[in-house]
């Protein structure tokens, strides 16, 4: 019965994580410098009434909240205006039917426009991170296994060089060797593939994810492997392997049985983390390789003060990581019973 107290304590804080984040994420774009409504249209020759009409379209038009037309700059305004009218309540209504508005910059719903690139980052990270956790525990374990020789040292030296290598530079490194290979640097797709069969598209996409997602592995493989090695050797030194090495059973069956899965918990909540951000998509990584994922998005998004798409996309982020926290607690509870929140 606490174990399920606890969990439904842990859902609840997530919960109101989750509305704090809301609330937080609209105010933080609107204390930014710089009109929206002339963001990403340069033409000079732009009336004054041609801007006026485009705040009304998206709504700018309308105070933020209660006593505030604006907050950057700050222009204090009528406290009696009906608060349905007002820009905040009029996000929370639309979030609650699921809408995120319409991008200033594309005309299109950001819901769906989100939705694409999100697939395509988690296309792209997703298979980064699982093989990042793949090499990394194996070669932590292999590291631990035969601590203090050859091996051990190799893989400790190729882990911290891994993990201390900047992404943006290993991902120029990788295109430089790319293009002089006949790879693809850039992009998702091959243009005019539309006509080809699934097998060769999904091969022609296979061939541009090879070094974006090369980039992410190497980068994140050192993290774990270093994380599993340090963990499995506190593990392998307590008195309960002891008493598994006298009583006659194998390194494997230490390993499987007995070690891994104490071992485990440390790596459990660094690999939730980044699983989290992995939403969010890896900024550097789809800047340098122009792939269409959510970081590109935000990179673009940025400069042209699109806050819709800026909005929804940092939703997107603050929920998977508070998601990915709450499945670590929840992981934790799982592999250590006398892990509880008291």
């Amino acid at each position: 019965m606490k174990r399920y107290s606890t969990v439904f304590k842990k859902i609840g804080w997530s919960f109101l994580t989750i509305i704090f984040v809301l609330v937080f994420n609209f105010f933080l774009f609107r204390v930014l410098p710089g009109d929206p409504a002339r963001a990403g249209v340069h033409d000079p020759r732009m009336t004054r009434e041609a801007v006026e009409a485009i705040r009304v379209r998206y709504g700018l038009d309308k105070p933020v909240i209660n006593c505030f037309d604006s907050l950057n700059p700050v222009k204090f305004g009528s406290c009696l205006v009906n608060p349905l009218d007002t820009q905040f309540f009029i996000y929370v209504r639309n979030l609650l039917q699921g809408e995120l508005g319409i991008s200033y910059h594309t005309n299109r719903p950001v819901a769906d426009f989100l939705s694409e690139r999100l697939w395509n980052t988690v296309l792209l990270i997703g298979v980064g991170q699982i093989l990042a956790i793949f090499i990394g525990v194996i070669f932590g374990v292999l590291a631990a296994w035969k601590a203090r020789t050859t091996i051990d040292y190799a893989a400790l030296l190729t882990s911290l060089l891994a993990w201390s290598l900047p992404t943006f530079w290993l991902g120029i490194i990788l295109l430089f060797w790319g293009s002089n290979n006949g790879l693809p640097i850039g992009g998702k797709a091959t243009p005019g593939t539309s006509s080809w069969s699934t097998f060769a598209q999904w091969a022609d996409v296979f061939k541009h994810m090879l070094l974006p997602t090369l980039t992410y592995t190497i980068v994140y493989m050192g993290e774990y492997m270093l994380i599993m090695r340090s963990s499995l050797l506190d593990v392998l030194s307590e008195d309960y392997i002891l008493t598994a090495k006298a009583k006659g059973l194998n390194t494997f069956q230490i390993l499987k049985d007995h070690a891994l899965k104490n071992a485990m918990l440390p790596l459990v909540t660094v690999i939730a983390i980044n699983l989290g951000f992995t939403v969010a998509g890896a900024i550097q990584i789809e800047t340098v390789f122009s792939w269409p994922g959510l970081g590109l998005t935000i990179f673009e998004s940025v400069g042209r003060r699109d806050f819709p798409v800026l909005q929804g996309a940092f939703l997107l982020i603050a929920v998977a990581v508070i998601l990915a926290n709450l499945l670590a607690d929840l992981a934790y509870s799982y592999l250590d019973p006398r892990v509880h929140t008291e």
